[in-house]
């Protein structure tokens, strides 16, 4: 079974996607799937010896580019619709260990130019409203299979996050004329409690309302939509950025650190005065302490309303302290 089933009354659509409890789960080292295929060995999904950066269609996709027929029929109040859409592996290394933080600096600009290239290619396939790309790292955020790397996701619909974030942002232009994202990075460097770092293009801080004890944020300083929009230097800095968020993520307890890490642009062929937003990575941390998960219980998952039991302003000051910066890249 794969196919979209709405929820009428969350008014958002669910992906059902019965073949993803076939996927691989923690294989051995030596059948990883993402490492390169060698010679006389178990055969990967990258048939060649070597690469830098490799992307291919995920096995157990949740979405399809010919999707099947749906399994069951619809009705008005809880339509259907064929899972259609896309799911990409994005493989980072052809090495088995590492982070974001570990690989050369090249390779991290050389993943910024395929994630570009990716939603240029994507965005030009019809149907697709949303491309989210994304990564999941650790075991403590669900990760199957540890070798480094991240997905794509094109959906057929704006998903709900960004959704709601693309609402609030064209409410705030219709009240205001400006972008609720340039406001909300203003109000952070004023008061500079929770920068972590700062370069020329880029921006990092510990959000006022954190939902995750070690949530960071990492804007733009220009108010740009999307990846294709920015500068070779933006690039650069860019990788410069992630590869400190992460190394001092891992310094902060000297061991890896979970995360998920997920990138929000605008919809794809944004236009007719929709609202574009404002380019952003989002970090959501588990840990809320060495040894200390957040679960999302009855309060987070029943009634949406997130409760932090850490100040920003303190894990701000933690991680300037673990990157070794004074909230200066």
């Amino acid at each position: 079974m794969s196919e979209l089933r709405w929820n009428p009354v969350r008014r958002e659509w669910v992906i059902m996607a019965t073949h993803r409890m076939d996927r691989t789960l923690h294989p051995p080292r030596d059948h990883c799937p993402l490492c390169p295929t060698v010679p006389g060995g178990f055969e990967t999904e990258i048939p060649r010896p070597d690469f830098e950066v490799a992307v291919f269609e995920n096995r157990f996709p949740s979405l399809h580019l010919q999707p099947p027929p749906p399994d069951v029929a619809g009705t008005l109040l809880s339509p259907i619709a064929p899972a259609e859409g896309v799911c990409e592996v994005v493989v980072y290394t052809p090495e088995h260990e590492g982070s974001l933080a570990t690989l050369p600096f090249k390779r991290v600009v050389q993943l910024i130019y395929v994630w570009q290239e990716r939603y240029r290619e994507i965005s030009l396939r019809k149907g697709i409203r949303y491309i989210l790309i994304f990564e999941n790292r650790g075991a403590a955020v669900g990760v199957t299979l540890t070798h480094p790397h991240g997905q794509i996701y094109a959906f057929p619909f704006v998903p709900p996050v960004p959704a709601l974030e693309l609402s609030s942002a064209r409410a705030y232009r219709e009240e205001t004329g400006r972008c609720l994202f340039c406001d909300l990075l203003a109000e952070e460097r004023a008061d500079g409690r929770r920068i972590i770092m700062e370069s020329k293009g880029w921006v990092a801080f510990v959000p006022f309302a954190a939902r995750y004890s070690f949530e960071v944020h990492l804007y733009s300083r220009r108010c740009l939509a999307s990846l294709p929009e920015l500068r070779d230097s933006e690039v650069e800095e860019l990788a410069k950025m992630l590869q400190k968020i992460v190394g001092g993520y891992d310094r902060l307890f000297e061991a890896p650190f979970p995360y998920l890490m997920i990138l929000h642009q605008a919809p794809v062929q944004c236009g007719g005065g929709e609202e574009r937003g404002h380019l952003h990575f989002e970090f959501y941390p588990p840990l809320r302490d060495r040894d200390k998960l957040k679960y999302l219980a009855g309060c987070e998952q029943g009634a949406g309303t997130f409760i932090n039991d850490a100040a920003p302003e303190e894990k701000a000051a933690q991680l300037r302290a673990a990157l070794g910066t004074n909230a200066d890249g």
